[in-house]
């Protein structure tokens, strides 16, 4: 018989506050600096990473997510490896909005089914969903038994999460509401098999 395949344990984490988080804009593909708080985030987040057993590093390109790996990085004496899978989904006419400022129709069809109706020009969530899904299966493929910082992005975390549970992705809004700013959510993959542990666990 052969042997039981591993597990990897990943902790995935939304990048730390933004200059557009205060006014809720769509930030996807725009690439949007940290704020004094997110910085801050990050450093703790560097400090819980080194008290957590983390053997690796991964971002996305964003330069938001790789500001928020960096402390960590460095803590742990790590490189930080990069994965375009993980980048934010593109709002295409979203980008840089506020919903209040995006027209009324598309909003009601947007917040009625995010998936059928995402907004003019995005990427298609479930494409998102594939990317992110497989980015994160790869990670664990590369990283048997071992204990992986993952920073990424709100909306692709979600739609992955829903993938990696076999979630319908139109609810993804309603399933996993928010993922908050550093905060923490623990997974352990086996083979094509999830397992959530955690879910948006603030950090210290």
């Amino acid at each position: 018989m052969g042997s039981a395949p591993q597990s990897s344990t990943l902790f995935l984490v939304r990048h730390g506050q933004t200059e557009w988080h205060a006014e809720n804009r769509y930030a996807g593909v725009s690439d949007v600096a940290l704020t004094r708080t997110g910085r801050d985030q990050a450093e703790r987040l560097g400090r819980w990473a080194r008290g957590a057993g983390v053997d690796a590093v991964w971002a996305s390109p964003l330069s938001r997510s790789r500001a928020t790996a960096a402390p960590a990085a460095s803590v742990l004496g790590l490189p930080i490896a990069i994965d375009g899978d993980l980048a934010e989904v593109d709002f295409g006419a979203a980008e840089g909005h506020t919903l209040a400022e995006l027209p009324r129709a598309e909003v009601d069809a947007f917040l009625a089914d995010p998936v059928a109706n995402a907004f003019p020009g995005s990427e298609d969530p479930r494409k998102a969903v594939e990317r992110g899904t497989a980015a994160l299966r790869r990670i664990a493929f590369r990283h048997h038994g071992e204990r992986v910082l993952v920073v990424a992005h709100n909306t692709l975390l979600r739609l992955t999460l829903c993938g990696l549970l076999g979630i319908d992705p139109s609810r993804y809004r309603t399933v996993f509401p928010r993922i908050h700013n550093c905060a923490v959510t623990e997974v352990r993959i086996t083979g094509t098999d999830t397992a959530l542990l955690s879910y948006n666990v603030p950090i210290p």
